[in-house]
């Protein structure tokens, strides 16, 4: 159990408790900092307070974070649209509404229970029980290619790609309005949201550098359908670029309007191109993913 203390700074004066300790520590979610301010675990200047306390400048916040338990990471039989196999790593189509690996609020019917069953423990460990195999993932709402690796050697030089940015990752997407150019390049830094800790935004002041290549596939009337290539990899980073220019993609109601004309599931956005140089032969291994078959149908409809 470790014990953690901050200091209340003068910027945050005034500021709800469970707000100011979301934004200091994002990584925690906000239910379960209420939880232990509910149960009496968080004491400023060494009395309990209720989420609701208002802070002061020079306020001393301390509480004990308990030991974190991983839960049991179980096999699950679902069935895989595998793109390629080898002895080294997996590539698979991952569809819509599927999340790539446990986390809070969702230990089973992720695509590492999926993998779990179909690979066995021919997975890498490099990134622990929770995410055996993952190098990297899409969203729960995007669809299309996320490899996976089947052993650490595999895992560490796919993971060296990703980093320097050698590896080719190509979306399709439907983006709100008409983009005024035919191409274009978004560099501007992503970082956590600073009031929504579920979101991210470009964030000049705490961001780190994101790079995204878009340029346009087909025209329709108050929508476009685009390529994009990314150059980094940050968390939501099409998502976030696309909206920061005033055109989000169709169905993200986090980024762009609440409301969608269509009946969609999330964001029209597709993983459809990976290219990498395999970790065994040193060979460039490109893998297509198709367009799944709502992308299609909205694509005919627009």
């Amino acid at each position: 159990m470790d014990e953690l203390r901050f200091q209340i700074t003068e910027d945050m004066e005034g500021e709800r408790l469970d707000k100011c300790m979301g934004m200091l520590l994002d990584s925690l979610s906000r239910s379960f900092l209420q939880k232990l301010i509910k149960d009496g675990q968080v004491l400023v200047n060494g009395e309990t307070a209720k989420g609701s306390y208002r802070v002061n400048a020079d306020d001393e916040v301390a509480f004990f974070l308990p030991a974190a338990v991983e839960p049991d990471i179980l096999p699950e039989n679902i069935p895989l649209d595998i793109l390629y196999e080898d002895s080294d790593l997996i590539v698979v189509n991952k569809p819509k509404g599927m999340v790539v690996h446990p986390a809070a609020g969702h230990y089973s019917g992720t695509l590492v229970n999926a993998l779990m069953y179909h690979c066995g423990k021919e997975l890498s460990g490099i990134n622990g029980v929770m995410r055996p195999g993952i190098v990297h993932r899409i969203d729960k709402n995007t669809t299309g290619s996320v490899i996976a690796c089947k052993n650490d050697r595999a895992h560490a030089s796919i993971a060296a790609q990703l980093k320097e940015h050698t590896i080719n990752r190509r979306y399709r997407a439907v983006c709100l309005g008409a983009l005024p150019d035919d191409q274009g390049v978004i560099d501007a830094p992503i970082g956590r949201h600073p009031t929504d800790r579920k979101k991210m935004a470009v964030n000049v002041r705490n961001g780190k550098r994101a790079v995204t290549h878009f340029r346009v596939l087909e025209r329709f009337a108050g929508y476009t359908y685009i390529e994009c290539v990314l150059e980094t990899g940050r968390t939501h980073q099409i998502r976030v670029h696309m909206a920061s220019i005033g055109h989000p993609i169709l169905g993200d109601d986090v980024y762009g309007p609440r409301k969608c004309p269509f009946s969609l599931q999330g964001q029209t956005l597709h993983a459809k191109t990976i290219g990498f140089q395999h970790p065994s032969t040193g060979q460039y291994l490109e893998i297509d993913a198709p367009l799944p078959e709502y992308f299609q149908r909205l694509l005919t409809l627009l």
